[in-house]
């Protein structure tokens, strides 16, 4: 199959899927994974897809991904980025979880931490920490976002408010090149930044790919988080200024 022939369907299939896998594509197609490697590779630079880990998806834009979808994308290097994360939580802490897949995933690997307390506004969040029987587990209200189990608005940050938080993990729809963290939602922007200002120490989850996508609302800068878990290096001119924030930067992968 010629590619002229091969870029359509692939296009056709990540419009429909809202992603595509190199493996996949090499079985549906009938070429190599080699093949497939170079025709996502062209269509990338072209800007009809975005790269990511284990093959590529639709331009993000201004348009969230849908929340099963972002749950399947990357998911072993969020696993990765989740284990460092937890590593640096220390046991008998009060910490809060935000919405988003990565801190889900940090929910997952605090599963077998001591005397924690937990305040989320992730009901996925919730739902996995009950698992965890050395773990108070606080909801904090709001309105319920049923595409992702997020709670918002102004019950939610009136809750928030009420505690000091030893650590406070929030994730993002987006980075900008110089450091501003990003989202889609106003709502969930305002629940942010009251987590960070209500947090004693603060970290950031977020894979390589935020840094390919654009969203409009700024939650804050890299420079108001004490560490950032990826998983690949940041551009060096971010990085330096990262070390300048004294923003620690923690680079993880499957």
């Amino acid at each position: 199959m010629s590619q002229t022939i091969r870029f359509p369907e692939i296009l056709d299939i990540a419009r429909r899927d809202g992603k595509v896998t190199v493996e996949h594509l090499a079985e549906h197609l009938g070429v190599t994974l080699q093949t497939i490697r170079r025709d996502l590779s062209e269509l990338a630079d072209a800007g009809k897809l975005e790269r990511v880990h284990g093959g590529a998806v639709l331009p993000s834009g201004t348009v969230n991904i849908a929340y099963e979808e972002r749950r399947r994308l990357n998911a072993d290097n969020k696993t990765a980025m989740a284990k460092a994360c937890a590593a640096m939580i220390p046991q008998d802490c009060a910490i809060f979880l935000n919405i988003g897949t990565s801190t889900e995933a940090v929910a997952t690997e605090l599963l077998h931490h001591r005397n924690l307390m937990v305040v989320t506004n992730n009901m996925n969040v919730a739902n996995i920490l009950t698992r965890n029987p050395d773990c108070e587990v606080i909801v904090t209200g709001g309105s319920l976002r049923q595409s992702d189990g997020g709670l918002t608005g102004d019950i939610t940050t009136s809750t928030i408010r009420q505690f000091k938080f030893d650590i406070g993990v929030i994730g993002c729809s987006a980075i900008d090149t110089d450091g501003d963290i990003l989202d889609f939602d106003l709502q969930e922007v305002g629940v942010s930044q009251t987590i960070l200002r209500q947090s004693r120490r603060t970290m950031l989850i977020s894979d390589h790919t935020k840094f390919k996508r654009k969203a409009p609302a700024r939650i804050e800068s890299l420079s108001a988080i004490d560490v950032f878990f990826t998983d690949a290096p940041v551009a060096p001119s971010l990085a330096k200024r990262c070390a300048q924030w004294d923003t620690q930067i923690s680079v993880s992968r499957a």
